[in-house]
């Protein structure tokens, strides 16, 4: 998925969720539920999974993740900045800061501790500049990566393809009971954002089953406060709405999304502490006048 503005994505494909996992949460049948393509990589190239997705790897990424200076962000391009030197040997990944798709592949570039090799080339959304489209991504949307003399965009696709083509903590599993819940997870999170932001106009409590689902995911494994246990790409895919969706329900809705929800408040709390997410955080209260535009909300 990926932001051409800001718009909210929708697909017209009915969806139920896997017997394996839904049979103890569902939606509400008044939600339409999108299935999202199972993620792949828009490249040649084939993925391998890497091993040591553990305990000590993943001390081994806390430890990286959350320390480390706060980078210097460059100011995003606009109608009437120059382009890069594109396909000059260079990777960069194009962003909008205000993005939650490409806070994704942000997150995993700087929990990778990539910063050095992939350069951030921010782009307002609102004043594109031509050439974006023109001589880079023709999709004309964000997040997109310029690797090895290509463009591949889609940031589910992307999470994957950094974390596997770059150096760095994994952030996969190798289990085959976790690729199999991973790809589950993350197969769902865009049904999980439209079951969300399709309440934000109507009851709040019409949110919770989605809600709901998050905290019986995240009750599976027990070896860690994270989806998978340990910190993964799945962490990553859902972060940047989860902070969306807390700080737009407590401000406009008085809704709490961890009430009765003690697996997800852990979530947050422990997802706040990686400092590769922190970095990428918008001011909370441009997040929330954000949703407020984008959803029409009378305040």
């Amino acid at each position: 998925m990926s932001y051409s503005s800001f718009t909210t994505a929708s697909s017209s494909s009915p969806l139920t969720y896997p017997r394996k996992f839904s049979d103890s949460i569902s939606f509400s049948n008044k939600f339409v539920l999108i299935r999202f393509p199972k993620t792949h990589i828009l490249s040649s190239t084939k993925i391998q999974q890497k091993p040591g997705f553990g305990r000590s790897k993943a001390a081994h990424f806390t430890t990286m993740a959350t320390t480390g200076n706060q980078e210097v962000l460059p100011p995003a391009f606009t109608s009437t900045s120059d382009p890069p030197p594109v396909f000059d040997g260079n990777t960069r990944l194009y962003i909008s800061y205000q993005c939650p798709y490409a806070q994704r592949v942000w997150i995993t570039r700087n929990v990778k501790g990539l910063q050095e090799k992939i350069q951030l080339v921010p782009i307002d959304l609102k004043d594109r500049p031509s050439w974006y489209k023109e001589k880079v991504y023709p999709d004309n949307k964000v997040p997109s990566l310029e690797h090895n003399n290509k463009v591949i965009g889609e940031s589910l696709d992307l999470i994957k393809y950094i974390d596997s083509q770059f150096k760095g903590p994994s952030l996969f599993p190798d289990d085959p009971a976790r690729i199999e819940f991973a790809e589950e997870l993350l197969s769902q999170s865009g049904s999980v954002h439209k079951s969300v932001t399709s309440s934000f106009k109507g009851e709040v409590e019409e949110s919770g089953a989605a809600f709901d689902y998050i905290e019986t995911a995240l009750s599976k494994f027990e070896d860690g406060p994270f989806f998978l246990g340990q910190f993964s790409l799945v962490d990553i895919a859902y972060a940047p709405f989860i902070e969306r969706y807390q700080l737009f329900l407590l401000d406009v809705k008085k809704y709490d999304i961890t009430e009765g929800r003690p697996k997800l408040k852990a979530w947050i709390e422990e997802i706040n502490k990686i400092e590769g997410y922190r970095q990428t955080r918008n001011d909370p209260k441009e997040l929330v006048e954000s949703y407020k535009k984008r959803f029409l909300v009378q305040v």
